[in-house]
């Protein structure tokens, strides 16, 4: 545990807590919870199972309607076949997974590569494993994509892992596919396993699409590919991801689980299989709504005197600190204890974060409007 200290989400909920004992009116665009819902069809999946007094055993494995189901959905949506049986296999979220993969690909000592900034558990779960952390820089005049060139050779020839996510959390970004094609390359010249997180692919906004890492060829030889209904499919609460891909990574993952849990609760896998299959509409409703929320806070921040780009994909904003501020942690406690708004230090994500905020688009659009009211009220931007 000397390696860890408190999430930073746990010390931004109490900072809230503190606002919020004294009466205030706080408005959270710190942690990623989607508060759109999923469609009726999902809940409905998910509150007939729960009726099933017989869905309240141990799981202890993924139902083969649920492998097929995730193996349709890729081939539809992304193009990619998977055999259900061998490259499948569920994660209790996205977050348990990132928890525990480096403990099938790293022993101590060894090293993995992450992103920086990159969100937390990219880093925590190799620090779990006992593994040594080596940061790829992603710098804003490269797009905010890895460079994988200037990664040290030394630091290349070590490592067993690497943890890559497009389109990003919290720069936003999303990489070319020039990028995937010279990654593939760089894992295989080190042998180096590649994580590929793929929670946002369809937040992304203006016409732009977003595939998977696997659609590339190569990609399932090096690798695997964490894909989660949390954002997609307002199912956040739920822990619904999944890991795809290599077989022989899946297979270790899946036995690794098979020591630590006993499954996805068997209504969750319903609902599951009710998202993927079932009417995605809801899909292209929540990608307008978080397109609108980012316009809107965006715009009016612009307007009153913060400068801010765009994100073109996922539910953040990644925001340059206001010309004034050079710590972010100080102008996230201010703007908190001034305009009653909470977002996330960028120095949360790693030594590259500094300077910036992230801002999380899961207020609807009349709280972001009196959030931006706010902040400009208080006169911190001045």
């Amino acid at each position: 545990m000397d390696r860890f200290g408190v999430g930073i989400f746990s010390v931004l909920l109490d900072m809230k807590k503190k606002q919020l004992a004294q009466g205030r009116h706080v408005v959270d665009l710190s942690v990623g919870t989607p508060n759109i819902p999923p469609a009726p069809h999902i809940i409905d999946a998910l509150c007939e199972a729960a009726r099933d007094e017989h869905n309240y055993v141990y799981a202890i494995s993924d139902t083969e309607a649920l492998s097929d189901a995730v193996a349709a959905w890729y081939a539809r949506r992304y193009g990619v076949t998977l055999d259900p049986r061998s490259e499948v296999v569920s994660l209790l979220g996205s977050q348990e997974g990132l928890a525990h993969i480096a403990l099938v690909a790293a022993d101590e000592g060894d090293v993995v590569l992450v992103p920086d900034p990159c969100y937390p558990v990219f880093g925590g779960g190799p620090l779990i494993a006992g593994a040594k952390l080596c940061y790829m820089p992603q710098r804003r005049e490269n797009g905010y994509i890895i460079d994988l060139a200037a990664i040290p050779e030394e630091a290349a020839r070590a490592a067993k892992l690497m943890v890559v996510s497009y389109p990003n959390n919290p720069t936003t970004a999303i990489a070319p596919d020039s990028f995937y094609r010279d990654l593939i390359a760089f894992a295989r010249k080190y042998d180096i396993i590649v994580l590929h997180d793929n929670a946002y692919s369809e937040l992304v906004f203006d016409g732009e699409t977003c595939g998977s890492f696997l659609r590339f060829e190569g990609a399932r030889d090096v690798g695997v590919e964490f894909n989660s209904l949390s954002k997609t499919y307002g199912l956040a609460g739920a822990r619904i991801g999944f890991c795809v891909g290599n077989r022989e990574v899946v297979a270790k993952l899946a036995a690794l689980k098979s020591n630590m849990d006993y499954g996805m609760f068997l209504p969750v896998q319903k609902a599951a299989i009710a998202a993927v299959t079932g009417d995605q509409s809801c899909v292209e409703t929540t990608r307008r709504a978080y397109q609108n929320r980012r316009d809107i806070l965006c715009g009016r921040l612009n307007a009153i005197g913060w400068p801010i780009d765009k994100p073109r994909a996922t539910m953040f904003v990644w925001a340059k600190l206001p010309p004034r501020f050079t710590n972010a942690q100080q102008f996230a406690v201010e703007l908190l204890e001034r305009a009653d708004v909470l977002v996330t230090p960028g120095s949360a994500f790693g030594p590259s974060g500094e300077g910036h905020v992230r801002l999380a688009l899961v207020q609807d659009e009349a709280e972001m409007r009196y959030a931006i009211d706010a902040i400009d009220a208080c006169g911190i931007l001045k």
